[in-house]
């Protein structure tokens, strides 16, 4: 559903949240929250579930040889 987005129904929301969430973006201050309790407590829930996520496989940088590799496989690969 188009139109005004702080009008839209909490399945029209819903059905664009994996979108908006996808964008990096901060959803919590789309239209639909401000008045929609049922979903502010939605995305408070998937917010949770997401860190809790990030704790089980901390982000590890692989080590500067790792990325040195990948430059030269794709450069033999050019030509």
């Amino acid at each position: 559903m188009m139109g005004d987005p702080g009008n839209m129904s909490c399945e029209d929301f819903q059905a664009q949240l994996p979108e908006l969430i996808g964008t990096g973006e901060d959803v919590s201050g789309h239209p639909h929250l401000r008045t929609c309790d049922r979903c502010r407590a939605l995305l408070a829930e998937l917010e949770t579930i997401a860190e809790a996520a990030r704790q089980l496989f901390p982000s590890v940088e692989p080590p500067e040889e790792v990325w040195e590799q990948i430059e030269s496989a794709l450069k033999r690969e050019e030509g």
